[in-house]
């Protein structure tokens, strides 16, 4: 159980992949002036995430290693997550149109979002300092990053209420667009940096 929420707490919180780790900034700049986008992305990137790593994971620990080509990780790793994209891509745009048009060329750009490889890498990685003593497995992988595509999910609809707060606030003109949404996020992330003194 204390690995469970250990995961959980670090995947949202103390590890959040925006505002720790600053992964995945281009969509959350990018598609976070709506909270309807924001949402949709981060559905998307946590669909994305989830399902790379329920492949990525076992085709590493049972292909690449027994086979000795583990140093082919990043390009197997980025095919995988090119083709998950380009279906999610075919599915939003049939489904939902409308989401598809708002996302724009940030949907294509999950596939070289670094927050859905670094989640590939870091499940394969060390992950003592997340989970303790208890070794990864395919359970606990899937886990840590269905809740990294949550807390990815949190960081941007905070980020798209606050920007749609701004707009109804007189700002100063040399602040407007995309200086304002850089101290936002700056303030975003300086709340986060609380969470990492959870032990």
């Amino acid at each position: 159980m204390a690995t469970f929420i250990a995961i959980i707490l670090a995947a949202v919180l103390t590890n959040n992949f925006i505002t720790v780790k600053t992964y995945g900034i281009c969509p959350f700049l990018g598609v976070s002036k709506k909270t309807s986008s924001a949402v949709g992305m981060g559905v998307a990137v946590t669909i994305v995430m989830t399902i790379a790593v329920a492949i990525t994971y076992p085709v590493y620990e049972y292909m690449m290693v027994p086979l000795g080509i583990d140093y082919l990780e990043i390009i197997v790793f980025i095919f995988i997550i090119a083709s998950l994209v380009q279906m999610l891509e075919k599915i939003i745009q049939k489904v939902s149109p409308s989401l598809y048009n708002a996302m724009g060329i940030y949907l294509p750009l999950i596939t070289t979002n670094c927050a859905v490889l670094g989640v590939c890498e870091l499940v394969i990685g060390d992950m003592s300092t997340i989970i303790g003593e208890a070794s990864m497995n395919m359970g606990w992988a899937v886990l840590y990053a269905l809740f990294a595509g949550l807390g990815f999910t949190l960081v941007m609809v905070i980020m798209s209420g606050l920007r749609e707060k701004l707009n109804c606030v007189k700002v100063s003109k040399s602040l407007m667009g995309f200086p304002i949404a850089m101290i936002t996020a700056s303030f975003i992330c300086m709340a986060f940096m609380v969470f990492t003194y959870i032990k």
